[in-house]
């Protein structure tokens, strides 16, 4: 029995420890202290200040059981219900808090007001430790917020905005005197004259990006020239290889050979067929019958 009590009080300590964990990621991120015509309006149709808890971690946050107070010595002032299923607070997601100074009127109300010079605490659900605090200048104005603002784009690091700011409650605080892209390039660029040359430029780019692709994959191949034909030779180049032929060997064979080859580099007895030899009959003393005769001896 005692090792069952041992091991649940393990259990619950490690699931606070976890809890306590995930309040650290918890931020006080903007106060409002004093409405205005404008303010944000609560359930009951009251304009009051308010208090917005930023989560900055990836992860989903339980913040039932925690603390509000506007006091150092009574950290356990305003508590957060535990028992509430909507005391989880999503991935870079923000809850606001309305300082009515009645806790009872539900769970989004803290149980005190909120003034100009005072401190407000976010304390962990053990009542002792301070996760996160905001100081709310004394000149503070009416419907002006005191805000921390991201200095990086993960949204882990945050600073204090010096001048007060105008409200942004339920949303990623910014820098109000600064300006967005948008408002840079209205200003910038009032008729969108710009915004229409870019946008053209690039629409006719991408097309001519696209015509030089497909022309250059699928044009089709243009045939391959025939080689340039040799010059053209003369007899002598004929005779010269006739002799040639003659002083290797005897024969009327080589003789025609060479006049052939004479004939067609000259053009003279071919036709226009690719690797095709055709002789054309031609008067000469080649063909001469008389000639072919034999001779028989006296």
């Amino acid at each position: 029995m005692k090792r069952l009590s041992l091991l649940v009080a393990g259990l619950l300590a490690s699931v606070l420890s976890l809890r306590a964990q995930n309040v650290r990621d918890l931020i006080v991120a903007e106060v409002m202290p004093t409405p205005d015509s404008t303010s944000l309006m609560d359930g009951y149709g009251r304009r009051s200040g308010w208090i917005e808890l930023y989560n900055t971690s990836t992860g989903t946050v339980n913040y039932g059981g925690c603390f509000l107070t506007d006091d150092p010595s009574n950290l356990k002032k305003s508590p957060i219900p535990s028992w509430d299923r909507a005391t989880q607070l999503g991935p870079r997601q923000s809850v606001i808090f309305y300082a009515s100074g009645n806790g009872a009127e539900g769970t989004y109300y803290a149980g005190f007001t909120l003034r100009p010079g005072a401190t407000v605490y976010l304390v962990s659900n053990d009542g002792r430790t301070v996760v996160d605090s905001l100081h709310v200048p004394a000149d503070m104005p009416a419907g002006k917020s005191v805000m921390k603002k991201p200095v990086d784009i993960r949204e882990k690091i945050f600073e204090v905005v010096a001048e007060p700011s105008i409200p942004s409650p339920a949303m990623v605080n910014k820098d109000t005197d600064s300006e967005t892209k948008g408002q840079i390039m209205a200003r910038k660029d009032p008729h969108g004259f710009i915004l229409s040359v870019v946008s053209v430029s690039v629409v006719f780019s991408a097309l001519a990006l696209l015509w030089f692709f497909f022309a250059t994959l699928f044009s089709p191949r243009k045939p391959k020239e025939k080689a340039a034909k040799p010059a053209k030779a003369d007899g002598e180049v004929a005779a010269a290889i006739a002799m040639a032929l003659d002083m290797e060997q005897d024969g009327d064979t080589y003789a025609a050979i060479a006049m052939a080859i004479h004939l067609y580099l000259n053009d003279s007895v071919h036709d226009a067929e690719s690797f095709v030899l055709t002789i054309r009959p031609k008067e000469s003393a080649w063909n001469d019958k008389s000639l072919n005769f034999r001779k028989l001896p006296r």
